[in-house]
């Protein structure tokens, strides 16, 4: 199946955005403003509707759509974790941040791409 350079850009602009919300979703373990600032639902809602996004342009490559259901899922379990508990142990909070470093260096990559991508159109 041939893409256009537009499906590209959408599908990487997709990939920043979940991995923007997935950092949103961490953040919120340790900064209440955050929590506050950005309603559960709502972040739940394009949380959700950006991954079965990606979900069914990943169905092409079933190695990258698990590894990005693999990721998803961990980062979601462990935010999970830290807010039922409403406070995060040392050893969790440190994951938490190696995770949050990780998405932070991909959405830059990312980021970056799309904007050479869309100057490029």
């Amino acid at each position: 199946m041939a893409t256009s350079t537009k499906d590209q850009i959408d599908v990487a602009a997709a990939l920043v955005r979940l991995y923007v919300f997935l950092a949103q979703y961490l953040d919120r373990c340790f900064d209440e403003a955050a929590h506050k600032s950005y309603p559960d639902t709502e972040l739940q809602a394009h949380l959700s509707e950006t991954r079965r996004q990606l979900m069914e342009i990943l169905s092409v490559n079933p190695v990258v759509k698990r590894k990005l259901a693999e990721e998803c899922d961990r980062i979601l379990a462990l935010g999970e974790t830290c807010l039922k508990l409403g406070k995060a142990d040392p050893k969790t909070r440190e994951t938490i941040q190696a995770e949050r470093a990780v998405l932070k260096n991909k959405t830059i990559a990312l980021s970056d791409l799309v904007a050479v991508f869309r100057a490029l159109e």
